[in-house]
């Protein structure tokens, strides 16, 4: 796998949350042979043992079955110190979802059936919207939340929360902002998915340009791959809809960017996309 992605011309890495234990000594002993620098773990990195499947919401600190979240807690403080044994300096958050129906993906069937921002499909984009307002978990991440991040703090390590695509993951966008000006997480950062904005867009959750727009002060990195309209994602990057160097002109000049592709995606897909990356002098 790291010489797989060494010779198609990357240099850095993020191990993922489908990185499972057995396979932890190999990669040490790779990243050595293939001179890769680590950037970021995706929590929960590795794996839980016991779960089967690559799955960042597998234990939710949004759950309120207070066992869930101490597992939580403890494979997040896992995450970190592998991270810091590696000198890498990031941990990527997923913070949990609220109880509440499915309206994403209503959403996105309205819109396979022809119904894209017609009365149907107003409705129930503020059935969602009301839905998720009255959902209110932010109490509950922030007592999860601050002793991880006082934990990353000793060890070197910043998190960043990830923005993602269904209505009824934390934190929403009010609530994004409402988190990261408290106190307690002043160095807590954000991590902007460019794929998961433009389907949020695409729903017409938000603008995708103004979003990122607020959210670059807090940026810590941001996860790379285009989409197919309306959520379609994990694409090469430049193969999909999303104004990709519109929104690279945006941001710092070194803005950390992780490429996070689906397995179909071919070599050939991967070495077009980084020609042209390297065009946009983004190398």
């Amino acid at each position: 796998m790291l010489a797989e992605i060494a010779g198609l011309g990357f240099h850095r890495i993020e191990l993922g949350h489908g990185v499972r234990m057995s396979l932890w000594d190999g990669i040490i002993h790779g990243l050595g042979r293939h001179e890769l620098q680590v950037t970021s773990l995706h929590n929960f990195c590795p794996l839980p043992v016991e779960i089967l499947r690559a799955d960042p919401d597998c234990y939710q600190c949004t759950s309120h079955r207070l066992e869930e979240r101490e597992r939580a807690a403890r494979y997040t403080r896992q995450t970190i110190d592998w991270a810091a044994s590696l000198r890498a300096p990031y941990v990527v958050l997923h913070l949990g979802s609220v109880p509440m129906p499915r309206y994403t993906d209503k959403l996105i069937e309205l819109i396979r059936r022809g119904h894209y921002l017609d009365r149907r499909y107003v409705k129930t984009k503020i059935a969602a919207l009301k839905a998720r307002e009255a959902a209110r978990s932010l109490d509950r991440v922030r007592e999860w939340l601050s002793p991880l991040a006082q934990y990353a703090k000793a060890a070197g390590v910043k998190l960043a929360i990830e923005n993602r695509i269904g209505f009824e993951t934390v934190p929403s966008e009010r609530e994004f902002t409402a988190l990261l000006d408290e106190a307690d997480f002043a160095e807590v950062g954000y991590w902007h998915d460019f794929g998961h904005g433009q389907v949020r867009a695409n729903l017409g959750w938000i603008d995708h340009r103004e979003w990122l727009a607020r959210m670059q002060p807090r940026l810590f990195g941001c996860h790379v791959h285009d989409v197919r309209f309306p959520d379609h994602d994990h694409l090469a990057p430049f193969t999909g809809m999303t104004p990709l160097p519109e929104l690279f002109a945006m941001l710092p000049p070194d803005t950390l960017y992780v490429w996070e592709m689906g397995p179909r995606v071919s070599a050939s897909e991967i070495t077009a996309a980084l020609a042209k990356w390297c065009v946009l002098g983004q190398r």
